[in-house]
């Protein structure tokens, strides 16, 4: 970007910190974020200055390209780091990739890594940073990582890290603001320009200050960013623009012999980009000053111009006779309209980024293939296109993955391959059930055990039976799944295959559960042990979200908690996202039973943009959360809940959102609905239930009015449905779940008892089943019943008092508990009572999240 760096003085200092305490052994993680041209290059670029002789300085760029490249900024270290760290890189190798930069990072001297707009960061590198954000703090090492934080939406990819990187120690932040008005005037000393306008114009951004600057007319400045790049454009010369445009269909950098290839004239050429600031020119490669340049040229050109460039820059990567980037030609070749060579490099593409982790990626590739899916032969046709269905599941598009795998299915009934029917069929049965299809995945997983009964592959008859045991056990259909499963499991050990062994036992220990039988943890245990010994940690996530659920239903929330702590650190470890985000349920789940209901329901948000499934389960703890506040939204949340789980027909989804849904109509005083929806489901989950499902089910039935049997399961609910409940509150207190034990005393008719319910429901801000009961002690003649919190408290969703809100609006003004005290006339005491109060229920560790936090609850929109 050239020019000075102003107003940047104290991230300089926190950078220079950074490298000081590398050196030491004490690394750490520096993030830089602000909008585009705001300084986060310059600022990196900085750290070469700040690092002693022995230390190292590696920059690694992410590339603006339709479908990133696998592991692209790391790629850009080769002939930086060692040859074996680059050749892992080329090969895509992310076990290897991890192994060797983390040697790399931990060598003598201290080094900082830089990544360059992680904004288009691709998954594999993700992968490989999230791995390095949690050790970097025991190495000589900075890892920098610039992005832009207004292109982040909810759903980035890049979340997760920023996730990881929160929980560390060693973190800094660097939020890069816009240059202040008395900044940009002393940047615009010297030009004929007037600074206000100039300031009004550019709102301080530094690129744009500094390009409307270049532009020398300063009698019509530019009104945008690609006006000013353009006007510095036209003092060049025709041959310097028209490399220039060659040049910018590249995103990021370009090697040096590829700029001298497409070139006319060499580097030479360019001499006049780079002296009036364009380009940068280094020993090994050309890049330009900034990405905004570069976009802008490529934004202005025609299309016919820009295709031509693209043509050129392929031409040149395939004569040059060297190794290709495949990502890079794919890429190339699309924006050049160039299919033959997208048939012919495309499935390697995919093939890289699917084994590097790059699922996002690999579903792009494949994309590209099948929509040219004519150029190949019929068997190539449905290879490709169950590795396209493989990939669409991976990332959570169910709807395409059926859709692909359907049309690979065809074309294997064509192909008369058995075998290879048989596990497509499976597969197929698999992405039904995710796209919450259980009748069409039943259907496609009887036929591939058919199918594969008399073709001879034991290992494929081993998956297609465990898949069937699966569906039997989520079914209720207990029995089945008991007796196909142990086949399978037996199968699998004459194979020693541990994947299919675990994934049998689990389906076996958790029906045996179902059905009570005394050896089900036994089984699970072994599942697990399998699993985890042969590195299968799919499997071991899976063996673990079976038995925190199973030890919910059962009450043993003490126990899930204990369970689930080692599953959430396993699964964020290991990078098993999806299990993550269902862990993320379970933990809502358990807070939920524990009477957080804000804090559940911040779980629960985490798991929204999660598979179908599993964000069914999340609506039902969102709503019920909400409802059970009194808060706007709940019922709309368990609607959406309710159809998810009816789609799927599965008792276990069934009956927690029906419950939910009758519920929050009984908390209403208007359940006709609800039980009209709920009633023709009642008898799946009466047979095939879980018990906690099935007795909790029947008592809201059986609360709004609508007769229904009970059982003799001994569960709290079960002892309500029989008039015991008081035997049932004191189960729940016991338990840990305050809301039921409150719920089970609304049963009694002595005021004590209502009056402890009372203060329960108080204490959890449980107001509309407190408002409940305030009626039924009036009813009862108690004269002096007791207010509730006050309607500040209850309006909004961390239940901060009028007093705590008006604290809060106090620390988003930067205030401290001194200032505070003198602006609300309290003493400082007080105010470190309210602001630790605060913190609390706010969830937040420091000041600055608990702002944030009220911001993101809409607490200060007022303010």
């Amino acid at each position: 970007m050239g020019g000075p760096m102003l107003e940047r003085e104290q991230e300089l200092a926190e950078l220079s910190a950074a490298v000081r305490e590398a050196a030491g052994g004490m690394g750490s993680i520096v993030l830089i974020n602000g909008e585009a041209g705001i300084g986060k290059t310059n600022l990196a670029g900085s750290l070469s200055s700040m690092l002693p002789p022995d230390g190292r300085l590696l920059v690694g760029y992410c590339d603006d390209l339709a479908t990133r490249r696998v592991f692209g900024p790391l790629r850009d270290l080769a002939g930086e780091v060692g040859a074996a760290l680059a050749e892992a890189l080329e090969s895509a190798d992310r076990t290897r990739v991890i192994e060797l930069l983390q040697a790399e990072l931990a060598g003598a001297g201290p080094t900082v890594l830089v990544v360059e707009d992680l904004h288009w960061v691709d998954e594999a590198t993700l992968d490989v940073l999230r791995f390095l954000a949690r050790r970097v703090s025991t190495m000589p090492a900075v890892l920098v990582l610039t992005y832009r934080d207004d292109e982040l939406t909810r759903d980035h990819p890049l979340r997760h890290l920023l996730g990881v990187v929160a929980r560390t120690e060693r973190v800094r932040r660097l939020a890069l603001p816009p240059l202040s008005p008395d900044a940009v005037r002393r940047l615009g000393d010297g030009h004929d320009i007037d600074v206000d306008r100039l300031y009004a114009l550019t709102a301080g951004n530094p690129f744009f200050v500094v390009e409307v600057l270049a532009a020398h007319d300063h009698e019509k400045v530019p009104a945008t960013v690609s006006e000013a790049v353009q006007a510095r454009l036209h003092s060049l010369d025709v041959s310097a623009r028209d490399a220039l445009e060659l040049l910018s269909v590249i995103p990021s950098s370009v090697e040096r012999w590829l700029a001298e290839t497409i070139v006319p004239g060499g580097l030479p050429a360019l001499a006049s980009a780079e002296r009036s600031g364009v380009l940068v020119l280094e020993a090994d490669r050309v890049a330009f000053r900034h990405e905004l340049t570069r976009r802008s040229i490529v934004d202005s050109m025609p299309v016919t111009r820009r295709v031509a460039c693209h043509r050129t820059v392929l031409r040149a990567m395939l004569d040059a006779g060297r190794s290709v980037d495949v990502s890079r030609v794919v890429h190339h070749a699309a924006e050049a309209g160039d299919d033959d060579i997208i048939v012919k490099y495309g499935w390697a593409a995919a093939h890289e980024a699917a084994s590097a982790g790059s699922h996002t990626e690999a579903v792009a590739h494949y994309r590209r293939l099948v929509e040219r899916r004519a150029a190949f032969t019929p068997a190539d046709q449905a290879e490709l296109l169950e590795g396209y269905a493989v990939e669409c599941y991976t990332v959570g598009l169910a709807d395409l993955a059926v859709a692909a795998q359907q049309d690979a299915v065809r074309l294997r009934r064509e192909l008369r391959d058995p075998v290879a029917l048989g596990l497509a069929l499976r597969w197929l049965s698999r992405m039904h059930w995710w796209a919450v299809d259980r009748p069409a995945a039943e259907a496609a997983a009887a036929e591939a055990t058919v199918i594969l009964t008399d073709a001879g592959d034991a290992r494929a008859l081993a998956l297609a039976l465990s898949n069937e045991s699966h569906l039997h056990m989520l079914s209720g259909r207990l029995e089945e799944s008991i007796t196909i499963g142990r086949r399978a499991a037996r199968m699998a050990r004459e194979l020693d295959d541990a994947a299919i062994l675990s994934h049998a036992l689990t389906n076996i220990g958790g029906s045996l559960w179902y059905v009570y039988q005394s050896d089900a943890r036994t089984v699970l245990a072994e599942a697990l042990e399998v699993a985890l010994a042969a590195g299968e940690g799919e499997h071991a996530c899976r063996v673990w979200t079976a038995l925190v659920w199973l030890l919910i239903d059962s009450g043993q929330i003490a126990e899930a908690e204990t369970v689930l702590r080692d599953a959430l650190e396993f699964a964020d470890e290991g990078e098993f996202l999806g299990y993550l985000r269902h862990f993320r349920v379970c933990e809502s789940v358990i807070s939920l039973a524990r009477g957080h209901l804000h804090q559940a329901e911040r779980q629960a948000e985490l798991a929204l943009d999660a598979q179908t499934i599993t964000r069914g389960e999340a609506l039902v703890v969102q709503g019920r959360a909400r409802v059970r506040r009194g808060l706007p939204g709940g019922r709309e949340i368990l609607d959406e809940a309710w159809q998810i789980a009816r789609r799927l027909g599965e008792a276990q989804r069934l009956a927690p959102a029906a419950s939910a849904l009758l519920e929050a109509a009984w908390l209403d005083g208007d359940a006709a609905a609800a039980v009209t929806a709920v009633l023709p489901w009642y008898e799946e989950v009466r047979r095939h239930g879980l018990k906690g499902d099935r007795a909790e089910l029947g008592h809201w039935l059986r609360r709004v009015g609508t007769p229904v049997g009970a059982e003799f399961s001994g569960h709290p609910y079960a002892l309500l449905a029989h008039g015991q409940w008081r035997e049932a509150a004191e189960v729940w207190q016991r338990a840990g779940y305050p809301y039921e034990h409150a719920l089970a005393l609304t049963e009694s008719d002595d005021p004590a008892d209502l009056l402890i319910a009372l203060r329960t429901l108080d204490g959890l801000g449980a107001e509309p089943l407190g408002r409940r009961v305030r009626e039924r002690l009036r009813a009862l003649g108690v004269s002096r019943v007791p207010r509730g919190p006050m309607s500040s408290t209850r309006q909004n969703a961390a239940q901060l008092t009028g007093r705590q809100l008006e604290v809060v609006g106090l620390l988003a003004e930067g205030l401290t508990n001194a200032e505070i005290a003198a602006r609300l006339v309290l003493s400082v005491r007080t105010v470190d009572a309210h602001v630790a109060a605060v913190l609390g229920k706010l969830h937040a560790r420091t000041r600055h999240d608990a702002v944030r936090e009220a911001r993101r609850l809409g607490l200060l929109d007022d303010r």
